[in-house]
């Protein structure tokens, strides 16, 4: 049997990514060019600069993927590029990679959804059971999904308002702590007591699948305005908020695997990074095993669960035959 590779691109933010992986879903090289460095100066990520620096990283991180395979493009069969949501001017550019190696090469290419890259990052370490509950966590989304197989995934919670890593990034820069927020809140969180202060937690009401993070933000921004000596408890602030997103997820996760009755669970995307978040989920549903959460490196941004997510699409007719760029959430298959 012939040996199919797959390449795969992701830019829609900050970090210039490529990832090629087998017909099996063995991933063969990850390479990952983080700005986040770049960005901290500036306390969030600006399009502009993030654009400039994938168009400058671009050649390097495709050519350091393949280098690291031990492949050449005439070993790829197929280009997986994600083309939303996220930053256009981002996206374009790894679109124009994708499309200029497709073009020159003859290779066929598919465009590949962000969001539903993060929900395939699961797949790329475990063998799911359906039907399976995800949680997709990161700086711009706070979602929950049905799965009923590796192709079809059907939103059942979304966040209102702020995503989790917003409030990760907007807390963070309340405390004065910089950028990434979610780092930065979790480093010093644990030298603090988690029990120092009870921060909100939104009701949606009792069977809401939703999320909201703005009121806990501006909480927090109360809260260290009213005490003038908060900086000596940074730590245990820090601590206190961070366990109110924590618990915010948590309680969600539990209501919606109640309601539906899943046979997995699975946490995906930059905040799932969050060593509470991890530590916690793990304990809640430690009498049935059945959380899954990726390795740190497919948590964060990364191109390997493109590629996985085109890996699962390749013999679905849900591909778009020509495609642009889309900055917003798009219906999921």
């Amino acid at each position: 049997m012939i040996k199919e590779h797959y390449l795969a691109i992701e830019t829609s933010c900050d970090e210039t990514c490529c990832a090629i992986i087998n017909q099996a879903g063995r991933v063969l090289s990850n390479t990952v060019f983080s700005q986040a460095a770049i960005h901290s100066e500036f306390g969030g990520v600006l399009p502009d600069i993030a654009s400039k620096n994938h168009s400058e990283k671009i050649t390097y991180v495709i050519d350091k993927s393949l280098k690291d395979s031990g492949l050449s493009l005439t070993d790829i069969k197929k280009v997986f590029v994600t083309n939303g949501p996220g930053l256009v001017n981002c996206l374009m550019i790894g679109v124009i990679a994708a499309k200029t190696i497709s073009l020159i090469n003859n290779i066929p290419i598919y465009p590949i959804n962000h969001i539903e890259g993060h929900i395939a990052s699961c797949f790329l370490e475990s063998k799911i059971a359906f039907p399976a509950l995800c949680l997709v966590v990161s700086g711009g989304h706070t979602s929950l999904y049905i799965l009923k197989n590796e192709i079809n995934f059907q939103l059942i919670g979304n966040t209102i308002d702020d995503a989790a890593g917003e409030a990760f990034d907007k807390g963070a820069k309340i405390l004065g702590l910089g950028y990434p927020g979610g780092v930065k809140i979790d480093q010093i969180s644990k030298n603090g007591n988690s029990n120092f202060h009870k921060f909100p937690i939104a009701n949606l009401g009792k069977n809401s699948l939703n999320f909201s993070f703005s009121g806990l933000k501006t909480s927090l921004k109360y809260f260290v305005e009213k005490n003038n000596n908060w900086i000596k408890n940074k730590e245990s602030i820090a601590a206190s908020y961070q366990e109110a997103i924590v618990d915010s997820l948590i309680e969600k996760i539990f209501l919606a695997n109640k309601i539906h009755k899943t046979s997995s669970i699975l946490i995906c995307g930059g905040v799932a990074c969050n060593s509470r978040l991890r530590n916690k989920v793990t304990k809640k549903f430690s009498n049935n095993s059945k959380i899954i959460i990726p390795s740190l490196e497919y948590c964060t941004d990364n191109a390997a669960m493109i590629a996985m997510r085109g890996l699962q699409l390749k013999n679905s007719d849900s591909y778009e035959k020509g495609f642009g760029v889309f900055s917003s959430i798009k219906k999921l298959v």
